[in-house]
């Protein structure tokens, strides 16, 4: 079972899209700073996920959620809210689904 997830950086104020099969250590790792694409935004906080039979599902999924602009990304995650994961994150994404 592989998890597509988005993170969201408080600071920076943006959101990382990725698949793993691991999403706590994947999280972890993320908020260590040794990655480099996501070191500037610790730390980061889980805001949406879901689980893929596959890694191509994922992949598939990931692509996609990579290629959406921001205000396209928090509609996704509005119309399928049941992998949203933060309050704070919910109440904007509603906002701005209405």
């Amino acid at each position: 079972m592989k998890q597509v997830y988005i993170l969201y950086s408080p600071g920076l104020d943006i959101y990382y899209k990725g698949q793993t099969s691991d999403l706590d250590e994947r999280l972890k790792y993320h908020n260590s700073g040794y990655e480099t694409s996501t070191s500037k935004g610790v730390p980061w906080t889980l805001v949406w996920s879901t689980a893929k039979a596959t890694r191509q599902e994922a992949m598939l999924l990931e692509k996609k959620l990579k290629n959406l602009s921001w205000v396209r990304l928090e509609k996704f995650m509005s119309k399928y809210s049941e992998g949203l994961s933060e309050s704070i994150i919910k109440d904007r994404i509603i906002r701005i689904s209405q």
